[in-house]
This record gives C-alpha cells, structure tokens and sequence, in this order.
C-alpha cells in the first residue's frame, strides 16, 4: 500500500528492508567485528583509566549538544555553546538557537544520567522531546506530542538555504506506525536474533521516516540513538560526539537516507546504505575516540602537581574564583595561583568568565 491507502505493518517489513545481499553482508560483518573488539578494549580502559571519563564526556556533551543543533539550522560554535550552558541558569534565553541548545543539553544529560531507567516506550519518547523543547517558546503547544500536520525532512545549509529530503508518515498514521516501531524494536531485543547495532540503525531510520513530531525529530532521533547504545552497553558513545560525525558527513547521512527513503512504502524499500552509513560513523567515532583518550591522556600528565591541584579543585566547584582557590590551596601564594591559572587557560584547561572582580574560571570542554 501507498502512504495514501493503510499503512504498512512496520513490524513485518523491517526484515525485508534489512536483507543484504553477500558483499553488502560482508562489509557489514566487518564493520560489526570492528565495533564489538572496540567495545571490549573500551571496557578495560574505563575500568583502568576512570580518572581521565570525567572530562571526555564533558567535552562530548558539549561536541553533541552543538552539532546536533547545527545539523537542524542553529548557528552556535562549540565556544559558544560552551559558555552558554557555563551559565545555564539564566532565566530567558536571548535566541531560538539558545533555547535549543540548553534544550538538548537537558534531555541529553537526562539520558547519560537515567538511561538504565528508560525505556524505549511512547510515554517516555514523549517526555524527552518534551525536555527537548522545553525552552523553545514557538513550541510549547506541541511539545510531547504527535504531529497533526503534515511535515517533511528538510536539510539546512550554513547559507540559510533549505531542501525537501523526503515526505513522511502522515499524522493519521503516526501513532499505529510508533507503535508498530516500538513493538518491532522489543521483540527483537528480546529474541536476540539480530545484532542490537543493526537493530539501532533499522529503529532510527524508522523513527525518522515516521518524524513523528512537529518539530525536534532529527534532534531527538540522534538522542534516541545515545539511548539505545547506552542501554545496549555501548558505553563508549558518551565519551565522544557521535552527533559531531553525521553533522562532518551531513551530506552523505542525507543521501543514504533517500536512498531508503524514495521507495517508502514499496516492497523494494531497501536500508542497506544508511545501515553501512551507521557503522562506518561509529567507526570514526571509536577512532576519534581513540586519538582523543591519546591526547587527553598527555595533556593530563604534562601538568605538575600544583597546577593538577589547581584543576581539580575548579572541576569540583566550578565556577571559582581566585579567592576560592586561594583559601583551598593556602600552601600555594596568589601570585603562584594566578600564574597557574593563566597557564590553563592559555593552554584550554580552564575557560575564564568575567572580568576582574567578577571572573570566574570553569573546566574546559576542549583540551
């Protein structure tokens, strides 16, 4: 049936829609096996080396939080994302790309907090895109709710421009389809008989053909996927931003999508690109991973004691000022703490805030 007539039974055309042919499976068996030794090397890492997660998650969030907003048409660097959420607290948010912004930032932190506690059902999709865009004033009236008009996958360019991706489930067919979606994710986590990656690339592609909502699905099917892996034991994804690589392959992430996409509804709907796509995009991210722990690790050890002393003391009170530090670190001199200070910053440790009286210095999310 076409979009026009009833709907498909989402739950019985997946596996159609994830069969591969012989090189296609290859590939893809290669891609898992990269993936899963990855996972478990990660493993030993985080149960050898704890003291260094802190502050890789702290950048990723920071890395997912802005590109994930760029990818959908906000403008914010990293640098300004950083500061934004160093002063979250703030009443009203000056731009749209603020509120989205400090929007994803909740319902991230939100997932890497509880995402053992969870679960993949409506009720709880509705609240995160409800903590998604609770900031963002034009969309209060819609926020944790289905769609009641008909939307399309649109990509945005850095220039302001636009273009149509694809058309989506219409809003009469879009609860039947979740459900549907949802109930074809747990059976399969509950039998085991496809691997959980594959199973989390075939969902997201769903959810974003249903785009089930007014507005905030791209953002919130990349949220999504944190979710699944966290929950899937991938632990690695909140180390670094997976959100960073689709938003460094934008274009290919929406061409393997219409590859899909311009057969929906069709018996030769097919998902092998955007499948391969997914993988090869957690590969670099387990690389990225890999050169960024490298880095971090050097960095952390080229610091003597004092200046180590220094930074963990802000990352435990952050913001801090001089004074705070100066009376925790009596054994040290202002001047000495001062020069300290200067050096972390100079060397993207510390981002400082403020000025005279009123500066303030936080852990950076770069280093």
């Amino acid at each position: 049936m076409d979009k026009y007539g009833y709907v498909m039974d989402i739950s019985k055309n997946m596996q159609t829609k994830l069969s591969f042919d012989s090189q296609v499976y290859q590939q893809l068996s290669q891609q898992l096996s990269i993936l899963d030794t990855f996972k478990g090397i990660w493993k030993a890492k985080e149960n050898l080396q704890g003291q260094y997660l802190k502050e890789l998650r702290k950048i990723a969030t920071i890395e997912s939080t802005g590109s994930s907003t760029r990818i959908e048409g906000a403008k914010l660097t990293d640098q300004e994302v950083e500061k934004l959420l160093a002063s979250l607290k703030i009443a009203r948010f000056a731009s749209r790309d603020q509120q989205e912004v400090a929007g994803y930032y909740d319902a991230l932190a939100t997932i890497l907090d509880n995402h053992a506690d969870i679960e993949l059902t409506e009720r709880y999709i509705h609240q995160l895109h409800g903590i998604l865009l609770k900031h963002s004033e034009k969309d209060q009236s819609h926020r944790g709710k289905y769609k009641t008009t008909t939307n399309k996958v649109v990509a945005n360019y850095p220039d302001g421009t636009q273009r149509v991706i694809f058309g989506t489930t219409p809003p009469h067919l879009t609860p039947l389809e979740m459900q549907q979606l949802l109930e074809w994710l747990h059976e399969r986590l509950d039998k085991r008989d496809m691997h959980p990656l594959v199973i989390t690339a075939g969902f997201v592609y769903e959810f974003l053909s249903i785009h089930p909502y007014k507005d905030g699905n791209g953002r919130l099917s990349r949220l999504l996927t944190t979710l699944l892996l966290m929950k899937l034991d991938y632990q690695f994804i909140q180390y670094v931003s997976f959100e960073n690589v689709i938003e460094s392959r934008k274009d290919e992430y929406y061409r393997v999508l219409v590859a899909g996409q311009k057969n929906r509804y069709k018996d030769n709907e097919r998902i092998d690109a955007w499948v391969l796509f997914f993988m090869q995009s957690l590969i670099t991210l387990t690389e990225r991973l890999e050169a960024k722990y490298e880095t971090y690790s050097k960095l952390k050890t080229a610091l003597n004691k004092r200046q180590q002393e220094v930074l963990d003391y802000i990352g435990a009170n952050e913001p801090a000022q001089v004074g705070d530090i100066e009376k925790a670190l009596k054994q040290y001199s202002r001047n000495t703490l001062k020069k300290d200070l200067a050096f972390l910053v100079r060397e993207g440790f510390l981002l400082k805030t403020g000025d005279r009286k009123g500066t303030r210095y936080h852990k950076a999310v770069t280093p």
